[in-house]
This record gives C-alpha cells, structure tokens and sequence, in this order.
C-alpha cells in the first residue's frame, strides 16, 4: 500500500519534471535559432533587397526589434515567442503563426497517417518474426529495415513516384487536391519507419519470450497466445513506444521538409524551405519554435504513457 501511496504522489512530482525539462528544451532551441540567425550576418540586410535604402532598413529593424542593443532583442524576442507573436512574414505580408497553423494539417495528416501505417503492418510483422525466426516475416522485417536505413526518403519518394504515378499511373505525383494524393507521401514516410517498429518489436519480444517469468507461465500451462499477447507484449511494448516517439518527432523535424519538397505537399517542412529560399526570417523562426513545442508536447505525452506501461519507471 505504501509503494502504491508513494507511486501516487511521485507521479505528479515526475510530470512536472518532464514539463520543465520540456520548456527548458524550447528555450535552448529558440535561443540558438536567435543566436544562428545574428551570427551568420544581418537578418535585417538579409531581408531586404540588395538596393534596399537606410531608411527601409531602420523601419524593418524597428518592427522586428533588432534596432537595441543585444540583450534588448533577445528579451523583446523571448516575449513575443511567450505570446505566439512572431510577427508578420516578410514574404507573405501577414502573420507568421497563421501561416504556421495553416499549414500544420498538412504535415501533422503526413505524419498521423504514415505513423498508423507503420504501426498497423509494422507491428504484427515483428510479432510474427518473433514468433518465427528465420522465416519470411523475420527476413521481410530485416530486408525492409535495412531499405529504411539504406535509401535516402528523397530517392524512395522519386521511386513510388516512377512506380504508381509515371508507370502505373494509379496515384497523382504531387499535390493535395487530388483524391489519393497523400498515398505517395504517406508511404515515403512510413516504410522506412516500417522497418525499423518490425526489427524493435522484434528483439524485444524475443528477449521476452526467453525470460524467466515466459518460462514460469509456460510450465503453468497458460495459453501461448495469452502469454505473447497480455505478457511478453506488454514488457516488450516500452521500448518500442519510445522508438514510436523518435519516429514521430522525426518526421516532424526532418523528414516531412525532404516529403513535402519532392511531392510539392503543403506543410511546415515545405514552408520551412521556402521561407529559407525568400529569407523569410521571422516565417522560419516561428516554423522552426512551433516544431520544437510540438515535440515537447509528444515527449512529454511519451513519459506519460512510459509510467501507464511500466510502473517501475522512476518518478
């Protein structure tokens, strides 16, 4: 009872740690991201054409902030990301967090989808290689996490688009208006994270299936499939939801610019480059600090689900 009392009172001590660390994570991202951009030259000069005159460049440092000292900019920067205030797009000519949430379905539909994709065939793939070593699940989960780690997602995009697009002509090659112009992108995504759920829920499972307690609940007589399913399953679940995590965060941060460039899909990972190529500034400061939120908040969703699974967590 007093194991479980302390558990009680330990788990909101272990969240609020978690959320710290979380909002300690954003500030150090948004920190360098404000130190990169004022090391690499002046972002004011930057964002201004080349015959741009002094007069220009004063009124777009004053609405930006950067016409202090330093330390100045960096507090009137902080402030605005504590109010979701970054400003208006130097390209679009309007608020930069709207364009931000505009384009957040598109990315968040990519990843969703191409995570449930890899969840659905990936995990009953790994089971069964478990379950049978040495036979066409446990080599086809092998051979598609070696394809995942091997081909870059810009090359295996390219490829289905040749295949079902080009050859077969069954789906559209880029775009999101046409029906079924997600498939493509979905499945860049996910095959290369396929792979990877497969040979994780693979090991770990194998690792289960040889312990002591297996053995103890075979001699028992209980069901093998009641043994792999509510036991061994369960144990071998933790670290297969913190790979789930890394999968899903990077997508978010990395994966979807190269998906969404090569299929033309609008999302934060396409307006990331674009505001790169139109050196957009304050478009890709307010892309690059809603990224980094989105990924505290999974973590933070992830140690939740680590204390529900396995209770032998710390707190």
């Amino acid at each position: 009872m007093s194991s479980n009392n302390h558990a009680g009172r330990g788990l909101p001590r272990f969240l609020l740690g978690r959320l710290m660390q979380g909002l300690l994570v954003v500030l150090g991202v948004t920190t360098i991201v404000f130190i990169v951009t004022r090391l690499v030259g002046d972002p004011v000069q930057a964002m201004l054409p080349v015959d741009a005159s002094a007069a220009d460049r004063a009124v777009l440092a004053q609405a930006l902030g950067m016409d202090g000292p330093i330390w100045s900019q960096y507090l009137h920067y902080l402030r605005d990301i504590a109010l979701f205030d970054f400003g208006n797009s130097i390209w679009q000519q309007r608020p930069a967090m709207d364009i931000v949430l505009e384009r957040l379905p598109g990315t968040l539909t990519l990843c969703v989808g191409a995570l449930g994709v890899a969840i659905v065939a990936g995990v009953p793939l790994g089971i069964i290689a478990a379950l049978r070593p040495g036979q066409w699940a446990d080599r086809l989960s092998v051979l598609l996490s070696l394809g995942g780690l091997s081909l870059p997602q810009f090359w295996l995009g390219l490829l289905l688009i040749l295949l079902f697009a080009v050859t077969l002509n069954w789906l559209p090659s880029s775009g999101s208006e046409a029906p079924g112009s997600s498939v493509l992108p979905m499945l860049t995504l996910a095959l290369p994270a396929l792979g990877r759920i497969a040979m994780m829920l693979r090991s770990a499972l194998i690792d289960e299936l040889n312990s002591l307690y297996v053995r103890t609940a075979r001699a028992k007589g209980l069901r093998p499939s009641r043994i792999v399913l509510v036991h061994a399953l369960r144990n071998a679940a933790v670290p297969t939801v913190a790979l789930l995590g890394w999968e899903f965060a990077g997508m978010l941060a990395g994966h979807t610019v190269v998906v969404e460039t090569v299929f033309a899909w609008p999302g934060l990972g396409q307006t990331a480059v674009q505001a790169i190529e139109r050196q957009d500034l304050v478009l890709l400061q307010a892309v690059v600090f809603f990224i980094a939120f989105l990924i505290v908040i999974i973590n933070f969703c992830l140690d939740i689900l680590y204390r529900l699974l396995d209770r032998r967590i710390a707190v």
